[in-house]
């Protein structure tokens, strides 16, 4: 009869494989954050997107999350945060919308999801009626993004399909995603947008830059003359180059004073 391993402790579940990590789990009864694998195992997340959502999941509601708050606490950086920032906003973890409060003043709200809000809802006994949703393409991602920098540019999914070919328009001439949206984000009005549609329209239309004009190609240069070859002077034997045998110019010259 073999006797049990007495440094393991009682309450640890340890699965043992022949290769690979092995796992020693415990319990937590306190002081835990229950996270699902859909976010740990994520196959297009990176582990700088993964780790900040788990710690973010962990904070108690009304705790900062600014990239500055944040980048004081680790030492990523504020570039790499902010990245990993907008890739949990692209995969659904995370949402941040500017509010205008009361006072004028403009703040961000943030909202993390546990379960990411794009991940299909669970099954029912009643199917729901399938929904359309937007065109999935870099204009309608953009148009449908719009929200996230202010609430009041929240459009609904026929004037995402009418704004379309409006950014479309700017993507053709070459502006990048970021210019066209910093081109509809900065500088808005304080009064309310009644209509964001209309004056997203607006924007996109007095504001379109021109296309790019790119430079005419260089015209062929001409191709290089090869030097003529070299031939034996029938005179005096010296080389000397000339596009037929014959004789140099020092002989040509005395032939011609004889």
């Amino acid at each position: 009869m073999t006797e049990k391993n007495p440094s393991a402790p009682k309450s640890a579940k340890t699965r043992h494989s022949h290769s690979g990590v092995i796992h020693v789990n415990e319990p937590h009864t306190e002081n835990f954050t229950v996270v699902g694998n859909h976010l740990l195992q994520h196959p297009e997340l990176s582990l700088m997107a993964i780790g900040l959502a788990v710690h973010i999941q962990s904070l108690p509601a009304g705790s900062p999350i600014g990239i500055k708050t944040l980048a004081a606490k680790f030492p990523e950086g504020e570039i790499r945060i902010a990245a990993a920032l907008r890739e949990l906003e692209e995969h659904g973890y995370l949402t941040r919308a500017r509010e205008r409060l009361q006072s004028g003043q403009v703040t961000t709200r943030t909202t993390s999801y546990n379960r990411p809000r794009t991940a299909p809802a669970p099954a029912v006994e009643a199917a729901a009626p399938p929904k359309v949703s937007a065109p999935k393409t870099p204009a309608a991602d953009l148009l449908a993004r719009l929200r996230t920098y202010d609430s009041r540019l929240m459009l609904s999914e026929r004037d995402v399909r009418r704004l379309v070919p409006e950014v479309s328009a700017w993507l053709e001439r070459g502006v990048p995603v970021t210019a066209v949206e910093r081109a509809l984000t900065s500088g808005l009005p304080q009064d309310p947008i009644k209509h964001p549609a209309a004056f997203l329209a607006h924007r996109l239309t007095s504001l379109l830059p021109p296309p790019l004009l790119l430079p005419a190609p260089a015209p062929p240069s001409p191709p290089a003359l090869r030097p003529d070859p070299w031939q034996t002077c029938d005179g005096c034997e010296r080389a000397f180059r000339a596009a037929e045998p014959g004789r140099c110019r020092d002989c040509r010259s005395v032939g011609a004073v004889a």
